[in-house]
């Protein structure tokens, strides 16, 4: 690997919530302390354990160096850094008319909802479902519908009969797809996402499609983007990209949408100016144009060879050496979603019990009952993978037993 993705970085103090938040605040979810000899292995909020692109430290420290940060206008090289990175790797062609900024993919969820339903309509999600969705919509007034995913045990499919009786029924005109979805890390196939697509067009429904993860793709899987598949996708599909989770740059703050409707971006642009805050920080875009990069690519490949074998590595060792556990290998994202039920079931546990004892040996992982996961934990194996090793050893020996 020409790039550092074994160092174990100290990142206690150093602003990030994944140590500091368990550590000083959350006293282990106020359950558990965690047993001496015991460090913290991060794995449960979704931003990566590895040292940034170069050439994002770089751009950073090179605008830094001039000693003004004023007013300004997102450069061409922003714009272009975008369209080049999506024609590339997405096979998308847009022009600079398509792309608006957004503080983040949540807020561009909320912005789209306000844009196209009025409060209390409903929405139609699959399930499980990211947490940050069922927040946002929560709290922003509108009423949530969930289609549950099938999980047959090797992967997991849209139950398209379910989705289209849920539209009906509901009166939903919106949806959200997850491209690749989390938690299950679903890399959806053209056929599925054009068979998805086929019902929004004739119950005339407008999509919201996060594809946060688009360039996290393991294992040889290809992403298709959800507004590729039809003509009417491309004129009903609100996409939501950042570089946030490809490039571990969430807490510098900055995401973007494609449109191509033009009512819509119009829309989307009124909308999103009534606060006077969805701006961009400038040492963001500096940030945003290094990581779309030809080092930025090259980096970001690696990743994914390095993600892969994490990937690989835990789910064989869930399968060998964690009886009643169940994982579905994903396809994309770097998150696992395992299934605990039979283990609890067997050895007359609770998922409390099996969750406060990983944190009480270090291992912080999420719960997975948010995401509508009744027994489930959902993995971070974005680390060295000796860490990954060091969390799943802990796992067999003192939560597994």
């Amino acid at each position: 690997m020409k790039y550092d993705f074994t160092t174990i970085l100290e990142r206690y103090g150093h602003d990030a919530i994944a140590i500091d938040m368990p550590t000083d605040y959350a006293g282990n979810y106020g359950k558990v302390k965690r047993e001496e000899g015991f460090d913290v292995i991060p794995m449960w909020i979704a931003d990566m354990n590895f040292p940034v692109a170069p050439s994002i430290q770089e751009a950073i420290i090179a605008r830094a160096q001039h000693p003004t940060f004023g007013y300004y206008m997102p450069r061409k090289e922003y714009f272009k850094s975008i369209k080049d990175w999506l024609k590339k790797h997405h096979g998308l062609e847009v022009e600079t008319e398509n792309i608006g900024y957004e503080n983040g993919v949540l807020g561009g969820v909320a912005s789209a909802c306000n844009v196209l339903l009025s409060k209390g309509d409903s929405i139609l999600l699959h399930s499980p479902t990211y947490v940050g969705f069922t927040g946002v919509l929560s709290n922003a007034g509108y009423h949530i519908v969930h289609s549950k995913l099938i999980n047959d045990g090797n992967t997991w499919t849209m139950d398209y009969e379910d989705m289209e009786k849920k539209i009906v029924e509901n009166k939903i005109k919106l949806a959200i797809i997850c491209n690749p979805h989390n938690p299950s890390g679903r890399v959806w196939t053209k056929e599925e996402l054009t068979k998805a697509m086929e019902i929004f067009e004739r119950q005339g429904i407008y999509v919201i499609s996060d594809e946060i993860w688009a360039d996290i793709v393991l294992n040889g899987n290809v992403q298709t983007p959800t507004r590729s598949v039809s003509d009417y996708a491309r004129e009903h599909t609100i996409t939501l990209y950042a570089p946030s989770k490809t490039f571990s740059l969430a807490g510098l703050i900055g995401a973007y949408h494609v449109i191509f409707n033009k009512w819509l971006k119009g829309r989307m642009e009124k909308e999103e100016s009534l606060t006077h805050y969805n701006s961009q920080n400038v040492l963001s875009m500096h940030a945003l144009i290094g990581a779309y990069s030809p080092e930025g690519e090259e980096w970001a490949k690696e990743l994914n060879e390095v993600l892969s074998e994490n990937v690989n590595y835990a789910c064989d060792f869930i399968k060998k050496n964690l009886p009643g556990v169940k994982v579905i290998k994903p396809e994309g994202t770097y998150m696992l979603f395992i299934d605990c039920e039979d283990y609890c079931k067997e050895h007359n546990c609770t998922l409390d019990d099996v969750f406060y004892k990983g944190w009480q040996y270090g291992v912080y992982w999420q719960d997975g009952r948010p995401f509508h996961g009744e027994y489930n934990i959902r993995i971070n194996l974005a680390l060295p993978l000796s860490r990954v090793k060091e969390a799943f050893d802990r796992l067999q020996k003192y939560v597994f037993k």
